[in-house]
């Protein structure tokens, strides 16, 4: 059975594994099937950006949506944009952009609001105010009706906690990147901020992937984790099971969003979903298998 957490600042009850649709393609067929049977599964939020595919990922997820709009939670993100000749994008958090860009997304997702928009990325050298003026501008216009940030820049994270009233931030972590757990994941469980954690299978190293280097893990440690956690389940757990509710059992954590693109990977999701979470001594012994490592920062 879907449990359902609380994003406190919003009030919004939102499913402990949410639906990340970058990796579905707006020429797939399934879709519509994928996204109504993730809404059966109780899954009720979905994040996309206006970065991927060109603005197409915000088209098929407001297709797909429009019916049960008062239904869903749409997350979505803003930063990136792209250049007139498509060869790429550009950083671009300034407040008139911002407050443009929102537009096209709200006609490309069929809808009058947003419920979560997030700043896709950030560093220390962005003129912050300006782009906390502009999320603040759309709120009380209701274009809007929360604003965050997408990174895993603890040093963003940090000023923007201290500077805005954000109601969540989508970081990065998993068993593999523990970073979050020493860096913000208190700080934003003690200011009521909530946590969308993308990346909980660590691009699949953790459970099909052959091993590779990863962050400053070369493939030798990254294979000795697995193996050890491979070796260590808790009793009668999967190791997809294990390392999502690795990510779920910390108590900042709100959802953890994972990349679906077809019908086998949401099944996947679900399942994990209606399993028990992790009883903290089983979750105490996962962490004390590794003590991490001292990671460099990466954008």
């Amino acid at each position: 059975m879907m449990r359902y957490n609380t994003i406190h600042k919003t009030g919004f009850k939102v499913s402990e594994i949410s639906f990340g649709c970058m990796s579905l393609k707006s020429e797939g067929k399934d879709n519509d099937v994928i996204i109504n049977k993730a809404i059966d599964g109780g899954i009720n939020l979905f994040d996309t950006a206006d970065l991927y595919e060109k603005g197409e990922n915000e088209r098929l997820l407001g297709n797909a949506l429009k019916a049960k709009r008062k239904d869903v939670f749409i997350s979505t993100k803003v930063g990136n944009q792209w250049r007139k000749d498509g060869s790429g994008w550009d950083w671009n958090p300034r407040k008139e952009y911002i407050l443009n860009a929102v537009d096209d997304s709200l006609k490309r997702l069929q809808t009058d609001y947003i419920d979560l928009y997030l700043l896709h990325g950030g560093t220390m050298d962005d003129p912050m105010d300006e782009s906390i003026e502009a999320f603040e501008r759309l709120v009380d216009m209701g274009k809007i009706r929360s604003y965050g940030l997408s990174s895993i820049r603890s040093n963003v994270i940090r000023e923007f906690v201290k500077r805005s009233n954000i109601a969540a931030v989508m970081t990065q972590y998993s068993y593999l990147d523990r970073r979050p757990e020493e860096e913000t994941l208190n700080l934003l469980f003690n200011n009521n901020i909530g946590v969308l954690a993308r990346g909980s299978m660590a691009s699949g190293l953790l459970v099909d992937k052959p091993a590779s280097d990863y962050l400053n893990l070369k493939a030798p440690e990254v294979e000795k984790i697995v193996n050890e956690l491979k070796h260590n389940l808790p009793e009668g757990r999967t190791l997809q099971e294990t390392v999502m509710r690795y990510v779920n059992g910390h108590s900042a954590v709100t959802t953890a969003v994972a990349g679906i693109r077809t019908l086998k990977q949401l099944e996947d999701a679900i399942n994990t979903a209606n399993t028990l979470p992790l009883m903290e001594e089983e979750r105490q012994h996962l962490q004390a298998l590794w003590t991490g490592n001292t990671y460099s920062e990466h954008r």
